[in-house]
């Protein structure tokens, strides 16, 4: 959930009474709980026009929606990728829909990070990787923050070259963490870790941690580390960047590679890009875009390459904000 959505969530929840926003807690996983109650504790001087904004966006979005008449399958998946995100829900609907047993992680959840790492730090690197991949990513690197450099760089280089947890080590997990994940035989391997995880849990890592934790695994694997970083901050997420931001990117990335680019890029991330220019360049980049005939993927994927590098370059000389640093911003 990005930051525009907590906030709207924050400006619902606050106008529809205790009762009803207690009934929507319910629902929510303890990191939602925890962002939506920091927004909701931070809102001030709230006008009546954010609030009636708000409200038709959430009616409209409800009345296009309902479970009655729809496989409930694909109803759960399109409207937890919606509210969440693809690569948040994922997780989320393998546990619905498959039925793993991940009760014990809960516990883990909604405990502070700095608790959760006093109580595994003197685990097995290996025994903390597992468990980081089972966290949301940021609290996965508030947590890895609380460990040593040395601890920290070795299980981010486990995490990164995970590709599944086998039911032997399920065991010896629930050995620490009682009731964690269940130790049957019949378990199937899960789909755990790996170099996108590592990279998402990077996001969220100060600047010097993340120097650190890449130059570890580059002397581990070069290669590697270059797909870490590669998969630490795609195209898609120019999304989550702020309009400042998109502005600022816009003067440096040529019309051209913007245009194919966006050919394979979500029509929300279109309009984040045409929202930010002007009314004319906008109308030109519109119609460029709809007349542009088929374009290659590897072509596509090299312009996004480009403008990702360039993001990188901006944020690097501290011009814009990536991932999930913006606390590291000033103002």
């Amino acid at each position: 959930m990005n930051a525009e959505g907590v906030m709207k969530s924050a400006l619902l929840l606050m106008s529809i009474g205790e009762e009803e926003a207690a009934q929507v807690f319910r629902f929510l996983g303890p990191r939602e709980v925890q962002k939506i109650g920091v927004a909701m504790a931070a809102l001030k001087n709230v006008t009546r026009e954010q609030v009636d904004s708000v409200l038709h966006e959430f009616v409209k979005e409800a009345e296009q929606h309902t479970a009655l008449s729809l496989d409930s399958s694909d109803y759960i998946r399109t409207v937890l990728t919606k509210a969440l995100g693809e690569d948040k829900a994922g997780a989320v609907i393998d546990r619905i829909l498959q039925g793993s047993d991940t009760s014990g992680i809960e516990g883990l959840k909604w405990m502070d990070s700095a608790a959760v790492s006093e109580l595994i730090k003197n685990e097995h690197p290996q025994i903390i990787a597992t468990i980081l991949v089972h966290l949301d990513r940021d609290q996965a690197s508030e947590i890895a923050a609380c460990l040593t450099e040395r601890l920290r760089n070795d299980v981010l280089l486990r995490i990164a070259t995970l590709d599944g947890i086998q039911p032997a080590a399920l065991r010896e997990l629930d050995d620490v963490l009682t009731g964690l994940l269940s130790g049957s035989d019949n378990l199937k391997r899960s789909p755990m870790g790996g170099i996108r995880t590592a990279a998402e849990i990077l996001n969220f890592m100060p600047g010097n941690h993340e120097e650190s934790v890449l130059e570890n695994v580059r002397q581990y694997d070069a290669d590697l580390a270059q797909k870490i970083i590669d998969q630490m901050f795609v195209f898609e997420n120019l999304l989550d960047i702020e309009d400042r931001g998109i502005q600022l990117l816009l003067k440096e990335v040529d019309s051209e590679a913007l245009i194919v680019a966006l050919k394979g890029a979500p029509a929300a991330l279109r309009q984040k890009f045409l929202s930010n220019m002007s009314q004319r360049a906008a109308e030109l980049l519109a119609e460029d875009l709809d007349t542009r005939g088929p374009v290659r993927v590897a072509d596509v994927e090299a312009q996004q390459r480009v403008i990702v590098q360039i993001a990188r370059d901006l944020a690097e000389s501290g011009q814009i904000v990536i991932g999930g640093k913006a606390e590291d911003a000033y103002v």
